[in-house]
């Protein structure tokens, strides 16, 4: 079901009465939708979690399209952002929460690996690098971050995605940080089925990967 943060911004939550670990999803560019809404019942159900995922264009009034939504990223600060999943870490409940996020969420999974919120974090297609158009005052790089903190975090990586070049992957592999690559995945392969670019046994592969170690195991 709907709800907000204090300061305004949506969620989407599902509550699993004795949970003992609480789950954050952030998610890709198009935010909160139907189909977040369903992961995040699925990730309840399945991982046996309260889960939480959360809106990441709270301030702007953005279209479907990806051009407006892409120009906006430059707009969102890191303290927002940031500040918006460990508010919905809290909101779980539970003293242990992992974090789960997709293309511009997985950036943003990185962003937070040294923010010392999240003890099991799993990044799906998250840029490794900014992209120049996403450059803005309140942005740093993600890849320090996860260098600074490489232990909490786990990388599900297509080996065709322009949005995570072989450079970047190697300066991520580089830092300690566990990364799953998949040979002949394109970005977004996962957690879209109705995506031409989705590879069923792959992200079965990769959600099971993640599932376990979320869930700290």
């Amino acid at each position: 079901m709907r709800e907000r943060l204090e300061n305004g911004t949506e969620l989407e939550v599902v509550r699993v009465a004795g949970s003992t670990r609480g789950l954050v999803v952030a998610p890709d560019i198009f935010g909160l939708r139907p189909l977040f809404d369903d992961l995040v019942q699925r990730f309840a159900d399945q991982w046996n979690m309260t889960t939480i995922a959360v809106e990441p264009f709270p301030t702007e009034s953005l279209s479907a399209d990806i051009e407006p939504r892409y120009e906006a990223v430059s707009r969102l600060t890191d303290d927002r952002v940031l500040g918006d999943l460990a508010a919905a870490a809290d909101l779980t409940g539970c003293d242990e929460v992992s974090l789960v996020g997709f293309c511009l969420g997985g950036m943003h999974c990185f962003k937070a690996a040294d923010q010392g919120r999240f003890d099991r974090i799993a990044s799906f297609y998250g840029m490794i690098r900014l992209p120049d158009a996403w450059n803005g005052p309140g942005q740093s790089e993600p890849l320090p971050h996860v260098a600074a903190s490489p232990d909490p975090v786990l990388a599900i990586i297509g080996d065709l995605d322009p949005y995570t070049p072989p450079d970047a992957v190697s300066d991520l592999e580089a830092t300690g940080t566990q990364v799953v690559r998949y040979s002949d995945a394109k970005h977004g392969f996962a957690h879209d089925s109705s995506r031409p670019d989705h590879r069923a046994d792959d992200a079965a592969d990769a959600f099971a990967r993640v599932g376990e170690w979320v869930r700290g195991r």
